[in-house]
């Protein structure tokens, strides 16, 4: 996430027991029992062990794509996720979860840790998670791919967290994390009944390259509930609740700072990112459920990385860590009705992503689609069709040559227990 199912950036599902001669792989959970679905084995009155798994899988097909002609559409078949879930409860206030995914699953595929957290677990109030986890940030970032509303919000929305920025890890400078997860320690509670969440977290970031003194990342997630309070495990969020939440508005803001944390070992800058967030979820009478989405980012950086150092950077070449900086907001909306069609319920949507960088234009695609829901976030199919120079020109800074707006169609199935 990020439960049972729940594979959030989150993780998801929680098990009992012991398993003799098997490896698990499971999801991890950062509640009691009741809260996850999955295998679940006791071992005792305290101790128990869950296992889940999760599956994305897409086909795209974008507009001029293809390398054999300016007219040609791609048609590209994807395994965007294969993630298997474990968690567990060593005594009362000790738990564990571990998660892993396929990190490269568009070169073949390498199964890698994606989660592996220890976690002290007292009160409401005041927690500890100490590992490999979600650096707190946006909800985007704390849904995960598997709890989102819409299928394909990172393909083409807003731009990266550190953390979000490279696939892999690695200590060349041009890496602070993987899948929006990094290496430290999160305190996280609720107070207020439960209305006002926060997590605070000290991380590693960026490893070599411009970070040569070992700088600390700082990041800070703070959300309130002014209707139902959400449920959620730890300090992981949901993108929709398919109305069994009740009525939910939650406004939420957040932030990451690192001396440091992007540019070059020449030429390093301190890498600022603030967003805002709000889900609005409402009930009608009769079933239908209304449901709104909402982010905003600004991204700052300062000090030496300026604009000749980042026209002659190359994405990803080792000791440049090139962030995004400016402006971005991504908004959704959708509506499930409340009429079951065969195994599930239809709920079209409509989004908008608008990503405007400091030094270049403007970036926008538009996005019109349809879930079909058939066990929440454990079971649905999606279709979207998305037009945009967001599709060709990416979410960086610089402008590319082949900027035009395209079209782009999409499938996606997730299944998770």
């Amino acid at each position: 996430m990020q439960m049972t199912g729940f594979n959030r950036q989150k993780t998801g599902s929680r098990v009992i027991g012991l398993l003799s001669g098997m490896a698990l792989g499971a999801i991890g959970l950062s509640q009691a029992p009741e809260a996850t679905a999955g295998a679940t084995f006791k071992i005792d009155d305290t101790k128990w062990v869950s296992v889940g798994a999760g599956l994305r899988t897409s086909f795209r097909a974008q507009e001029s794509a293809a390398g054999s002609g300016a007219e040609k559409w791609s048609n590209d078949f994807n395994l965007d996720n294969i993630r298997l879930y474990i968690n567990g409860q060593i005594h009362k206030y000790l738990k564990v979860e571990f998660n892993t995914d396929c990190q490269t699953c568009g070169n073949g595929g390498e199964v890698r840790v994606l989660d592996a957290i220890g976690k002290f677990e007292v009160n409401p109030y005041a927690n500890l998670w100490v590992g490999r986890m979600l650096v707190p940030a946006e909800r985007r970032e704390m849904n995960g791919p598997f709890y989102s509303a819409v299928y394909n919000i990172f393909s083409a929305g807003t731009p990266f967290e550190p953390s979000d920025y490279n696939l892999t890890i690695g200590p060349d400078g041009n890496s602070a994390g993987s899948f929006g997860r990094d290496d430290g320690v999160t305190f996280w509670g609720a107070a207020l009944d439960g209305r006002l969440q926060y997590a605070a977290g000290f991380f590693r970031g960026l490893r070599g390259g411009a970070n040569a003194d070992h700088n600390i990342l700082y990041a800070q997630r703070v959300a309130y509930n002014f209707w139902e309070v959400e449920k959620n495990p730890g300090y992981y969020t949901s993108g929709t609740y398919y109305g069994k939440g009740g009525d939910i508005l939650t406004v939420g803001i957040s932030n990451q700072y690192q001396e440091d944390g992007a540019g070059t070992t020449a030429n390093p800058a301190n890498f600022r990112g603030t967003t805002a967030d709000i889900l609005f979820e409402k009930v009608l009478p009769g079933g239908g459920v209304v449901t709104f989405n909402g982010e905003y980012k600004n991204y700052g950086l300062s000090n030496g990385f300026g604009q000749a150092q980042r026209d002659a950077a190359t994405s990803f070449a080792a000791g440049t860590f090139d962030m995004f900086e400016g402006n971005a907001f991504d908004v959704s909306g959708m509506y499930l009705f409340p009429q079951k069609v065969g195994i599930g319920q239809f709920q079209p949507f409509l989004r908008y992503v608008n990503v405007a960088p400091s030094t270049s234009s403007t970036r926008e695609v538009y996005e019109a689609g349809i879930n079909y829901i058939i066990d929440g976030h454990n079971a649905k199919i999606f279709a979207s069709y998305q037009y945009g120079d967001l599709l060709t020109k990416g979410i960086n800074y610089k402008s590319t040559a082949t900027g035009d707006d395209v079209s782009q169609m999409m499938v996606g199935f997730q299944w998770q227990i």
